[in-house]
């Protein structure tokens, strides 16, 4: 089904593809080869009007789907107010309204601040200078496998060298990984704090080190689960030697997981929080938040930027709040994980066509594993990588992960309906089972 596009720009996806390659950086990826015209909701149209169910999200970007009706309506009122006078310079009330929503839904307890930016790699960063600054330390521990953003200390604190490390050393000093429990890969929990405390031991003594940083559900990773009993312990570990707990949820926050906040599913307080992507419904806004005493370190001007809490975004942001608040989203990421989880399950128990690994999901945020042979357990990034491609063909969306590049992460927006939903699985079944 094609439908008419709005300001179509002129030219075929090839045409444009070939404009893009002589135009743009070879550094930059490019996951489909056609040009976007135009999205709503759960669905994308290209520049030649051929229909895509989204199952992407603009990398978990539109959990509230793309130009949500509360989200453009406030952005239609704040371009007709202003778009920029630098809220370091001159504030205005989106940045604080944004500021006291974040510290109302944070899952910490006590006195809690805010700060916002521009984008997820900045709030890792600025997340890293306030647990410095707090705590006079300087080194921080990261997982394997965890992505945290593509600036110097972001890729530093990543887990997966290609595509985001290789050729960009030296990294920045004072940044030490240990292995994420994986347990279909041979990885326990215990496994990952004997590596802790084998890394105090060895490598760098406790009092030195200011955080430890993960995501409670990795992103680039592969969209492996931590298991409770790690953050329980994580948190102990913190604890004993005044170490802060930094949870990166920008891809697992506003209502990915089905709680606005993955850290909801753990009963464990994080002291610092970060969020980016689904926080301003695909505006460039990041943001972190933590103990106010943390938070209160820096002097005035430590933090900050000229485009930090653009007005435009804020405003987005106010209304993705406002549409979590009106259309129970949450319940929807539940009831779309549960969907997802069946649906995958019964393709893989029918061991047809490309074979299936682990599949795993936490609400609405859903992955599996393509290997080499059914019953299997070894990678095939070539076989994810092939039916990100013939999805695409058959009008489907999906994204590919992993540090072997081996996953399919199904990032749908919690605004899909049921009929979206199942239109983009059955696409997928066919593309998987060949028919």
């Amino acid at each position: 089904m094609n439908a008419p596009i709005r300001h179509q720009p002129a030219g075929s996806n090839k045409a444009w593809v070939e404009r893009r390659a002589k135009a743009v950086s070879r550094g930059i990826g490019m996951g489909a080869p056609v040009m976007a015209a135009k999205a709503e909701n759960a669905e994308i149209w290209d520049i030649e009007g051929h229909r895509y169910v989204d199952f992407g999200g603009g990398i978990a970007v539109v959990n509230t789907g793309h130009r949500h009706p509360l989200v453009m309506k406030r952005v239609y009122e704040q371009l007709e107010a202003f778009t920029h006078t630098c809220a370091m310079v001159m504030p205005y009330a989106p940045f604080i309204e944004v500021c006291e929503k974040l510290n109302e839904k944070a899952p910490i307890k006590g006195e809690v601040k805010s700060a916002l930016v521009t984008t997820g790699a900045e709030a890792v960063e600025n997340a890293i200078k306030y647990a410095r600054c707090y705590t006079g330390r300087s080194d921080v521990i990261a997982f394997h496998g965890g992505f945290h953003g593509r600036t110097l200390l972001g890729m530093a604190l990543t887990g997966k060298v290609l595509p985001y490390k290789a050729m960009f050393g030296p990294m920045p000093a004072g940044i030490w990984h240990v292995p994420f429990p994986v347990e279909h890969k041979g990885i326990s929990v215990e496994d990952s704090i004997h590596a802790i405390e084998l890394l105090f031991k060895c490598d760098v003594e406790p009092a030195r080190v200011a955080a430890i940083i993960i995501e409670p559900v990795q992103g680039e990773g592969g969209f492996y689960i931590a298991p409770k009993e790690l953050m329980v312990r994580l948190r102990q570990l913190c604890d004993e030697h005044g170490i802060l707990l930094i949870a990166d949820e920008i891809q697992s926050g506003f209502g990915r997981t089905g709680k606005f906040f993955a850290m909801e599913h753990y009963g464990v307080e994080p002291d610092l929080l970060t969020t980016a992507k689904s926080l301003a419904g695909g505006f460039p806004l990041a943001a972190v938040t933590g103990r106010a005493k943390v938070m209160d370190a820096p002097d005035p001007g430590g933090i900050g930027g000229t485009y930090a809490g653009n007005a435009v975004a804020c405003a987005a942001a106010l209304g993705v709040f406002e549409a979590f608040e009106t259309e129970n989203l949450l319940e929807k990421s539940v009831a779309q994980g549960a969907m997802i989880m069946k649906r995958m399950h019964a393709i893989k128990a029918k061991k047809q066509g490309m074979p299936i690994g682990d599949i795993r999901g936490l609400g609405a945020m859903c992955a599996f594993e393509m290997v080499t042979e059914h019953g299997g357990n070894k990678p095939d990034a070539g076989g994810a990588k092939a039916l990100a491609a013939k999805c695409l063909e058959r009008g489907l969306l999906i994204l590919t992960c992993g540090v072997y590049g081996d996953v399919v992460r199904l990032l749908t927006p919690l605004t899909a309906s049921e009929m979206i939903m199942k239109e983009g699985l059955d696409i997928l079944e066919a593309a998987i089972v060949g028919n």
